[in-house]
């Protein structure tokens, strides 16, 4: 994977496919392939599909200060730049799509079409923090823990009862060993103190939000009130839990794809 770098930053990204661009930005723990490769090839077959590794996911690097969801989205914005893209559409994914909104709003003129995925606009809610400061405290003392409660709040109940008890352990096996944990524990500080509502009311491209129905780590309340901030935004609702990019690949894609092909 190329290396982009943007001052004190070095940005890794991916670049598949042929056609106009599209984004994608990953979410907190994840990177431009272990949340996106399940979709990529598809959207590939019709766009330039571009993947960012913002701070904290795979090997970019910046200065180590806290981290801002301005700060990531300026790196998605300098890649672009690299590449020549003037005008994209973009699609975020859980933290990511905070990062997506902030993209959308302050730099309207050059995105064409959002897509927020599993998306929340602020940490302002008693059961989402909760849920943040227990992943920081397992990242810092069990991150086998970490990994099991990543698999048992990520996926909905029909993807869980497809696999046997050995496959979880060695899925849960795969997090611990492939994780960037240390990134993954700056993004959770980042979850904190997540508030992006003043950004979405600007937003005025098309815009499309995609929930989940059995998403335990950001519920469908969240994509609700995104729905509520972003003026015209469509709603629709897939039968997966969180990790949707890698419970129903295929029908995320096919969603994503519809919505940047329709009148």
């Amino acid at each position: 994977m190329p290396i982009l770098r943007d001052g004190n930053d070095e940005i890794e990204y991916l670049v598949d496919g042929t056609g106009p661009a599209l984004i994608l930005v990953h979410g907190t723990g994840g990177n431009a392939e272990t949340n996106w490769n399940g979709v990529a090839a598809q959207l590939a077959a019709s766009r330039t599909v571009i993947r960012p590794n913002y701070s904290g996911s795979g090997r970019t690097t910046d200065d180590g200060a806290p981290l801002a969801v301005e700060r990531l989205g300026e790196q998605v914005i300098a890649v672009a730049n690299a590449l020549g893209v003037e005008t994209f559409d973009l699609a975020g994914y859980s933290l990511g799509a905070a990062v997506a909104t902030y993209v959308a709003a302050k730099f309207s003129a050059r995105v064409r079409r959002l897509v927020l995925i599993a998306g929340f606009a602020t940490s302002d809610d008693a059961r989402l923090r909760l849920q943040f400061e227990l992943w920081r405290q397992l990242i810092d003392q069990n991150r086998r823990a970490a990994a099991d409660l990543i698999l048992l709040t990520g996926f909905g109940p029909a993807w869980m009862r497809e696999r046997t008890h050995a496959e979880l352990v060695d899925a849960a096996d795969a997090i611990v060993e492939g994780n960037c944990w240390d990134g993954m524990r700056r993004q959770v500080e980042l979850d904190l103190r997540i508030d992006v509502t003043g950004y979405a009311q600007k937003v005025v491209c098309p815009t499309l939000l995609i929930g989940c129905e059995h998403d335990h780590m950001v519920p469908l309340s969240h994509t609700r009130e995104l729905e509520q901030m972003i003026n015209g935004a469509r709603c629709t609702v897939l039968p997966s839990g969180h990790l949707v990019p890698l419970e129903a690949p295929d029908l995320l894609a096919e969603q994503i794809t519809a919505f940047l092909v329709a009148n």
